[in-house]
């Protein structure tokens, strides 16, 4: 009787600790459905190795509503246990307004942290010296080209060396083709894209390579940003790239989606997921032959030198209103699995931030993207502080004015710094 009382005792303890274990359940807010699909095909692995219920909450896309609703919940105590932040720029405003748990010691205790790059550490660690993501995609950015068209038109498709290079072979190629031959991203209406996908590409090889300054501050009035927006005063000037399509609501689709492809738009910056869903195969408008007939430049410096840029795309936080932060932390250490990355770059095209995943078989499968992972140790990048996402907003801005032929590179910058001091102070901008 005392060794059946026993076992039924542990038996029922059992059942007890197994209910336990799937009684956490961790609240997971995802976006788009090419990363919801991503996330999906690895949650049972996530649950097995933690013990721990999760449930994806879809949320809405692009990047920009995804935001909005989570600083609205986030502020009303309300928010995901876990999310992603689009760009690492985000990161110091969410962390500097209290949203984000410190989950520096479930990062670095990690199985994967020994695998990552030392890139993605570095970007995933603030000022600081903590960490409030664990950082498991990447992506590199350049400028992308069509080797085709530029070749029948007897133009050279050899790395430029200087912006002043780049952009006479942009003006020779629109005068030979009479297609529009060098975009970046400009306007509100692309949200983050021309910071993101332009104007921080061009920074990096300025007189002032960086923005944040020892202090925290934010220098915007130097000689380098001054530099940037003449470069893109020039790009209008020379009726380089459309302009119509980037006052839209959607100002990707046309001149990414539809004049790349048709040989309309030359020169573009890009990144390691556009040779698969912009123009690859599972693209809705793919150029065939893509890897053949598109190129990739690193970007020039303004007088020498080249660099791709990099930085974390999507980096996963804990929020500080997580129901349960220690299973919440348990998940988000799971989530710097190498499954977890693999699936992401199946579905989304970005790169894994481990190392390893170069010896991974599903991996290796995605061909076009596997030769790109060598350029992760050779990325430039840009420091944050509190308060760059209004420089991010400040760029669309001043893009935009300068679009619209309404100011010049001198009137631009002094948007970006008039609209940076009244929505951050005066102290934080120099």
């Amino acid at each position: 009787m005392f060794k059946q009382g026993l076992w039924a005792c542990c038996a029922l303890t059992a059942v007890l600790v197994g209910q336990q274990a799937w009684a956490d359940t961790v609240r997971i807010a995802e976006h788009r459905q090419a990363r919801i699909d991503a996330l999906h095909a690895v949650i049972p692995k996530i649950k097995e190795a933690t013990g721990v219920d999760v449930e994806i909450v879809e949320y809405p896309g692009p990047d920009r509503e995804y935001v909005s609703k989570l600083l609205t919940e986030l502020a009303a105590g309300t928010g995901p246990d876990i999310f992603s932040l689009p760009e690492i720029s985000q990161v110091v405003d969410f962390s500097t307004a209290g949203y984000l748990q410190d989950v520096t010691a479930e990062v670095q205790g990690s199985e994967g942290y020994g695998h990552f790059y030392d890139i993605a550490k570095q970007l995933a660690t603030s000022d600081d010296g903590k960490m409030y993501v664990m950082p498991t995609m990447l992506s590199v950015q350049q400028l992308y080209f069509r080797r085709d068209v530029l070749e029948k038109a007897g133009i050279s498709t050899e790395q430029p060396k200087t912006w002043d290079e780049l952009m006479q072979r942009a003006i020779d190629a629109k005068a030979k083709t009479g297609q529009y031959s060098l975009m970046l991203p400009m306007g509100v209406t692309w949200g983050g894209g021309p910071f993101i996908e332009g104007f921080r590409h061009l920074l990096a090889g300025s007189s002032n390579p960086q923005i944040a300054t020892d202090d925290g501050k934010l220098n915007l009035t130097s000689k380098g940003i001054g530099e940037v927006f003449g470069f893109y005063e020039q790009m209008v000037k020379n009726k380089l790239l459309p302009v119509d399509p980037l006052l839209g609501p959607e100002p990707w689709v046309i001149p990414k989606y539809q004049m790349f492809p048709a040989g309309e738009l030359l020169i573009t910056s890009c990144g390691s997921w556009c040779l698969i869903f912009d123009w690859g195969p599972k693209s809705k408008n793919p150029i065939p032959d893509v890897t053949k007939v598109v190129g990739t430049w690193a970007v020039p410096g303004k007088d020498g030198g080249e660099h791709v840029m990099v930085s974390l795309s999507h980096p996963w936080a804990v929020g500080a209103s997580a129901a349960n932060p220690d299973a919440a932390k348990k998940v988000l250490q799971a989530m710097g699995s190498l499954d977890l990355m693999v699936s992401y770059a199946a579905n989304e095209g970005n790169l894994p931030a481990r190392k390893d995943a170069v010896d991974n078989a599903e991996f290796q499968k995605l061909a076009a993207l596997v030769p790109i992972m060598s350029y992760l140790d050779k990325g430039a990048y840009l420091k944050t502080a509190p308060g760059f996402s209004t420089v991010v907003e400040g760029v669309a801005r001043a893009t935009e004015a300068l679009l619209l032929g309404n100011t010049d590179a001198a009137g631009a910058q002094k948007i970006l710094v008039d609209y940076a001091k009244s929505t951050l102070g005066e102290d934080q901008v120099k």
